[in-house]
């Protein structure tokens, strides 16, 4: 039988980790690379926000028994519904009948700290994998609410589309630029005094990479690795200049914390 590889108990010990993740989520994440022993600073590229309006979402919650299914793609997402079935004196028991899925555990878990049981949520944790997961469940004619992110990808409305269903899709949320720290940022960078940059979303990548021209991400970057939590966000960074080095198997926070600590552990090992 092999060997199985042990990571030492503070495998991030000296290495500063760069985290991008909006602030509300961040502490969770920081909490869990600094119990591995690194340094972190927190550098948010983006802000959680209510979305325009929130009439879309409150006109299908006024509506939600005619759904068959409700559909979750984030913890924000489900946090925001949450927030406005309280706003309009409503317990989730008013979804009714219909049935839940939940783009991967997280959002899974969130839903059941509301007495919620997601019946679907993927292996892959991305909308490809959901998809893949409905496809014997949704047919012609269900009527299916996603509440998500305002500038989501077409992915979920496109292909269950394909299978017939009426899909209703809300902004249950949307996210802003943060630019108050790139100064702050490029300083810890200019000084090499960053070791990874993460990006646990496209939007994170995005409104990195808008902080700098692409010379300077270039020069500032060459000594840094990136680690993307999935492989949407892998393409985004790529697209933008930003070749990920780390990536882990299950699209989460955990997992990419996880990563990191033997993305490490192996440089040290080979030098």
């Amino acid at each position: 039988m092999a060997e199985r590889s042990v990571l030492p108990a503070r495998p991030l010990a000296g290495r500063r980790v760069l985290v991008t993740r909006a602030a509300a989520q961040a502490s969770a994440f920081a909490r869990l690379l600094r119990e591995a022993g690194a340094t972190v600073i927190e550098a948010p590229t983006i802000a959680i926000e209510p979305p325009v309006t929130w009439q879309p979402l409150d006109d299908a919650i006024a509506r939600i028994v005619t759904f068959r299914w409700v559909i979750f793609t984030s913890v924000n997402g489900v946090g925001m519904f949450a927030a406005r079935l309280s706003h309009h004196g409503l317990a989730w028991t008013a979804l009714g009948h219909a049935r839940v899925a939940a783009i991967g555990p997280a959002t899974a878990a969130a839903l059941e700290v509301h007495g919620v049981r997601a019946e679907v949520v993927p292996d892959e944790y991305r909308a490809e994998g959901l998809v893949a997961r409905l496809r014997a469940l949704v047919g012609p004619g269900d009527a299916v609410l996603l509440a998500r992110a305002a500038e989501a990808r077409d992915v979920l409305v496109t292909e269950l589309a394909r299978l017939g269903a009426t899909v209703v899709e809300v902004a249950a949320y949307r996210t802003r630029p943060v630019v108050d720290g790139a100064a702050r940022v490029r300083a810890a960078l200019e000084r090499g005094e960053v070791d990874v940059v993460t990006f646990t979303s496209s939007s994170t990548v995005r409104n990195f990479a808008a902080l700098f021209t692409g010379e300077e991400a270039r020069r500032l970057l060459a000594r840094v690795a990136i680690a993307s939590i999935g492989p949407i966000t892998a393409e985004t960074a790529a697209s933008l200049g930003f070749a990920t080095r780390i990536m882990p198997a299950e699209y989460t926070v955990p997992a990419l914390t996880s990563a990191i600590a033997a993305y490490f552990s192996n440089a040290s090992e080979r030098s």
